[in-house]
């Protein structure tokens, strides 16, 4: 199973600072509506960056038709095309699929048939605006940089006991 294109969207709205801030989320899409496909089976992923103000399509990957036939090997190419993602929204996903997307920090979402991606974008924006719940608070943790001098006022005032 190999990655068949791979389009990257640049414009005006997609400046850089914002890209370095808002969240990359993945849905897997037949006709970049809907979310329609089983994660092992998706023919396309459609990447968003999105924010509490704004959301953009990046990116559209696309594969080599597949099967639903057990082969753990096409996962490799699927979860690579990933990468940067805290999320990706799917009508299903095998055990093994969502073991490493957990394992890559990639948050699998299981939505019911045919949600409409934009519907979803904003929910996810509704939340962000609200507090993140859960996953995606640990989602958001898990892309800010740890600093490693976060301590040091404290250890400077010194210990109690």
């Amino acid at each position: 199973m190999t990655l068949q294109r791979r389009l990257q969207l640049i414009g005006h709205h997609q400046d850089e600072q914002w890209m370095k801030t808002a969240l990359k989320v993945a849905f897997a899409t037949k006709g970049m509506k809907y979310v329609d496909q089983h994660f092992g089976a998706a023919k396309t992923f459609a990447l968003y960056a999105v924010d509490q103000e704004k959301f953009c399509l990046i990116e559209v990957t696309e594969f080599d038709d597949l099967s639903m036939d057990g082969n753990e090997d096409k996962l490799v190419a699927k979860i690579s095309a990933l990468e940067g993602c805290i999320a990706i929204y799917t009508q299903a996903i095998g055990a093994s699929a969502m073991n490493q997307l957990k394992a890559k920090k990639i948050q699998p979402v299981k939505v019911s048939s045919d949600v409409k991606i934009t519907a979803l974008l904003k929910a996810l924006q509704e939340e962000l605006i609200q507090g993140p719940g859960s996953w995606l608070a640990k989602a958001i943790a898990n892309t800010s940089p740890t600093d490693p001098s976060r301590f040091d006022d404290m250890e400077e005032e010194g210990w109690e006991e």
